[in-house]
């Protein structure tokens, strides 16, 4: 019996210590309902291409106009979404969000409509540049996150916890949102474009209604200051320079003295994280399309569903363990060791002979893809004032969407002239391409996690 008691204990503990700090953050007022608002709500990133190719595809018989129009809505997903995201920090979550999902509701029904009618093909690609109309739900939760938690104690071990809590829901976004847009697509179109709009307008009302935690936006803290915005970005960036600085003026590199007069976002330390996030989007969607080409040459394309499944998993408990962890190790360690973790474990591809194979280093692999985000996100916080937090996320997505969009082209080609081995080759060369990206800056991101994050900057 005594026994027993104690092996109840000791498991009491282990899960206490593991999901506790989670439990802590949906504790508070409102998190719980905002944050699960915000992956229903994204339910259109993983659900709205598969959608388009599908119902393109039955309707009109023809995959290069489904494959186009999706990557016609990618593109503009990837343009549009940093608009938006300076647009939610110069004005409000909500007063930017709700015409942009009203316009988004608009769209997918004309386009629902056109595609049932088979109307002109001309006419969709006019539609689907407003299937980007979604508001970046994801960075605006992470913005709500590091506002509540700012001035809390340990605030930097609960943002760490809490950008892990969204990689676990961002996760299980795309698990759920890929299979279940397909099998409500080949049922029916009208079927999956509606559920995909319910999923908007319910994780909308739930995100939205939480007001209490929607962080100040630029206009209104401007007008409160009796200063225009562009006075507010100055003084600001000027601030954030200064902490960066080590709260001395005197100490501000060149960088950042532009940065200051330029009211950029835009430092050397950001950059390179732009940058190592196009090379992540390039080598990961490679690889994904030349997993497809070997198990089409394997004639295992039935299992091709169950591979991805299985890197979402792990990735899943990557950011479930990790964000459960108060790390000692720095940052930037952290960070570039993810990046090299799963940079060698896709090049591996290259070695595999069958797809148990690659199943198999997907599952370690994957672990360390949720850390990879949820360390460049609190780099982020190290380079970015919370009040343009939305924006800097945004555009790192934007171009990790472009680069995936660049590594899935270059793959494509040279899978059509050497199968999936030249897809492989190429995933390589894009992995060692990226992790070179990302060590050149590697100065300016250890330097800017060895200081203070710019949770606390304020005018």
């Amino acid at each position: 019996m005594s026994q027993w008691t104690s092996s109840n204990k000791y498991g009491k503990s282990l899960f206490q210590r593991v999901f506790g700090g989670y439990g802590e953050l949906l504790s508070i007022k409102g998190t719980a309902r905002y944050a699960i608002g915000a992956v229903i709500a994204s339910m259109p990133f993983p659900m709205v291409g598969m959608c388009i190719t599908i119902s393109v595809q039955n309707i009109y018989g023809s995959y290069t106009l489904a494959g186009t129009l999706s990557a016609v809505q990618a593109i503009s997903l990837a343009i549009l979404t940093p608009i938006f995201g300076k647009l939610i920090d110069r004005f409000g979550q909500t007063r930017v969000s709700i015409p942009i999902v009203c316009a988004w509701i608009v769209a997918a029904v004309i386009l629902m409509t056109c595609i049932q009618l088979r109307t002109p093909e001309w006419i969709l690609y006019c539609i689907v540049p407003f299937m980007a109309c979604i508001p970046p739900w994801g960075a605006m939760s992470r913005a709500r996150w590091t506002y509540l938690l700012k001035n809390s104690e340990k605030s930097s071990e609960k943002i760490n916890r809490a950008m892990g809590f969204s990689s676990i829901l961002d996760e299980a976004m795309w698990m759920i949102g890929n299979p279940l847009s397909s099998i409500l697509a080949v049922i029916s179109g009208v079927l999956s474009f509606s559920v995909t709009g319910i999923c908007v307008i319910v994780g909308a009302v739930l995100f939205l209604g939480v007001r209490s935690a929607e962080p100040p936006n630029q206009s209104d803290m401007a007008r409160e200051l009796g200063v225009t915005r562009k006075e507010y970005r100055t003084q600001l960036a000027a601030k954030a320079a200064q902490l960066s600085g080590q709260n001395s003026g005197h100490n501000l590199s060149d960088s950042q003295r532009d940065d200051v007069e330029n009211n950029s976002i835009f430092s050397v330390g950001y950059i390179a994280i732009c940058a190592t996030w196009f090379g992540l989007g390039a080598f990961q969607s490679a690889t994904g399309i030349s997993i497809i080409a070997f198990a089409k040459e394997q004639h295992v394309q039935s299992f091709t569903g169950f591979v991805f499944a299985c890197f979402s998993a792990s990735a899943l408990v990557g950011a479930t363990l990790y964000g459960a962890k108060d790390w000692r190790i720095a940052l930037w360690k952290r960070f570039y060791f993810c990046i090299v973790v799963v940079a060698l474990g896709l090049s591996s591809f290259i070695f595999a002979h069958n797809i148990g194979v690659i199943m198999l280093t997907y599952l370690i692999v994957g672990v360390c893809q949720s850390p990879i985000w949820i360390n460049g996100n609190q780099i982020i916080l190290h380079l970015v004032p919370p009040a343009r937090f939305t924006e800097a996320v945004a555009i790192m997505g934007a171009m990790n969407s472009i680069g995936g969009s660049v590594g899935n082209s270059i793959a494509g080609y040279f899978i059509d002239l050497y199968g999936s081995h030249g897809g492989f080759i190429t995933v390589s060369v894009l992995a060692v391409l990226a992790v070179i990206i990302s060590l050149t800056g590697m100065k300016q991101i250890r330097e800017a996690t060895l200081k203070p994050m710019l949770t606390s900057v304020e005018v």
